[in-house]
Order: C-alpha cells, then sequence, then structure tokens
C-alpha cells in the first residue's frame, strides 16, 4: 500500500544564541529553593474541558465496565469474585472520573 509519510521531512532550523560580546560574567543561578519568578499557572492540568472530556470519559468507561460485570447477572447466573471484583473496579474508575470533574481549578496540584 504504501507509507503514511508522502514527503521527506524538512529540518528544523534552531537558532544560535547571541555570542556575548563583554567580558562579564552571567549573574549566578538562584539557589535550587529559591523561587526564580512570580507564580505562575501550569500550562497543562488547568483547563475546563480537558477536565470535562476526561472526566466523562472515565465515567462512561467506569459505567460499561461495571454494566458489562453486571450483565451475567441479571440472566440469573451467580456473581463470583472475578465478577465482583470487575465491578468495584468499574465504580472506582468513575469515581476517578468525579474527582476529576469536581476538583476545582489550581486544587489539583500543590503549589509550593
Amino acid at each position: 500500500m504504501g507509507s503514511l509519510v508522502t514527503k521527506p521531512l524538512e529540518p528544523i532550523k534552531v537558532a544560535a544564541p547571541p555570542k556575548a560580546t563583554s567580558s562579564v560574567e552571567p549573574a549566578p543561578l538562584a539557589a535550587p529553593g529559591a523561587p526564580t519568578s512570580p507564580a505562575e499557572a501550569p500550562v497543562f492540568n488547568n483547563c475546563w474541558s480537558c477536565r470535562v472530556l476526561s472526566g466523562a470519559g472515565l465515567i462512561g468507561a467506569g459505567g460499561y465496565v461495571y454494566w458489562v460485570a453486571r450483565k451475567p447477572m441479571k440472566l440469573g447466573y451467580p456473581p463470583g469474585p472475578g465478577t465482583i471484583t470487575q465491578m468495584v473496579i468499574g465504580i472506582s474508575i468513575a469515581c476517578w472520573g468525579v474527582v476529576i470533574l469536581s476538583d476545582p481549578k489550581g486544587k489539583a496540584f500543590r503549589v509550593d
């Protein structure tokens, strides 16, 4: 059939860093625990639409896992340890989705 890549990849051009023209030494780096800039919001993990999408997906996946485990029980088969485990895992996945949905912005990750 052929490959998905039909054109050769173009090389990425990276600009060279500016060369220092003076003999002044750069400032020393900050201590490991010292803040280097004002508090910046994290780029990831604070987007409402991302949380809604992932939370709803996990709730749906958990509901599906629970539903698949529950289906034989509705037909009259007695639940075994594997079925109970599958139901618990399904409920746990759905609860994980609820936690992602209900977590307020900025509370998901500890900022020191």
